[in-house]
């Protein structure tokens, strides 16, 4: 129940924050969509953990952000790279590939589903157990994962190095 509240807690928060609508239309609203958030996924915020080590998660992923809108911001330049060379379908090379993961928590491997997808190029495509499917705009984009992102999940999330 702790699981529930904190995590509809924490959705209303970022809904006012960033909504900037605060009539009774609007905030009924969002309460009513963080109230059914809460109640479908609070065990993927706070699976089995709770109190646990909520902690060592927040600061890890507090170490983790930084590093994820600096790859963000490097696949951005590739990918504008790419868009703007004339011989742009010369360098484009797609790939559909799988890897399995080693990550063990449901919120560690969405995270690195959702980082994946964030960084532009690439898109997870589906999630089986551990394996994931992604597809890579360039040979060198799939080749580079899962790599570096998926020890820094793990770091951040599960407190392995």
């Amino acid at each position: 129940m702790m699981a529930k509240i904190s995590t509809f807690l924490i959705m209303l928060t970022f809904w006012v924050l960033l909504s900037g609508m605060f009539d009774a239309f609007h905030l009924t609203l969002g309460v009513i969509s963080c109230l059914l958030v809460a109640h479908f996924s609070h065990d993927l915020l706070f699976s089995g953990t709770w109190p646990g080590n909520w902690p060592r998660d927040l600061l890890g992923i507090c170490l983790y952000l930084p590093w994820l809108f600096w790859q963000i911001v490097l696949a951005d330049l590739q990918v504008a790279y790419l868009v703007l060379h004339p011989r742009m379908l010369d360098l484009v090379d797609p790939h559909l590939f799988r890897f399995t993961t080693t990550l063990k928590r449901p919120i560690s491997r969405v995270t690195l589903a959702q980082s994946i997808t964030l960084t532009p190029g690439t898109i997870t495509v589906s999630i089986q157990d551990d394996e994931f499917t992604v597809y890579a705009l360039t040979r060198s984009a799939a080749e580079s994962l899962p790599g570096d992102m998926e020890r820094r999940v793990a770091a951040a999330l599960e407190g392995r190095p």
